[in-house]
């Protein structure tokens, strides 16, 4: 089991001052939970991201600073928690002081070889049709049937009534 216990504090006084990015994960094969302590630098302002796949819930321990989405911009200051679904385009930036803060979400699953799903039998027919998985955006084929915006750029992919 990881180690269940750790001081936000420690983990900064551990951590070089220029230090970045991932203070923090959270260790061990038995779990299903990730979580990580992050810090962003003073004044960066993160390109946007959407994260396809994962809800993350975010805790600011330290600094100030914003979270950019949906068009609007949250304050973030110590002890905002705020819920990230998946699929939402999402940009934080640090103020003066920078900006620290906990996030925590499902385990990614590792990856695995797997043979490709079809709604053919065994003996053979069609591959199904990717079209609806393709971003108009970007071009990108997202892996998941049931995706609903691009894991690359985050434009909503081709409405589900298309899919088969």
């Amino acid at each position: 089991m990881p180690a269940a216990h750790v001081r936000i504090g420690d983990v900064l006084a551990a951590a070089a001052p220029a230090a970045t990015g991932a203070l923090w994960r959270l260790d061990g094969a038995a779990r299903q939970l990730d979580a990580n302590v992050i810090r962003v630098p003073s004044g960066t302002v993160q390109d946007a991201y959407v994260e396809a796949e994962l809800d993350v819930l975010l805790l600011v321990v330290e600094g100030h600073g914003t979270l950019h989405r949906a068009g609007t911009e949250e304050t973030l200051t110590p002890g905002t928690l705020v819920f990230v679904p998946r699929g939402e385009r999402r940009a934080l930036s640090a103020a003066d002081e920078g900006l620290v803060c906990v996030t925590a979400h499902r385990r990614r699953p590792g990856m695995s070889i797997q043979r490709a799903a079809t709604s053919m039998s065994a003996e053979g027919g069609e591959a199904p049709c990717l079209l609806p998985r393709v971003c108009g955006e970007c071009g990108r084929a997202s892996e998941d049937a049931d995706a609903r915006f691009c894991g690359r750029c985050g434009e909503r992919l081709p409405r589900a009534e298309f899919r088969p």
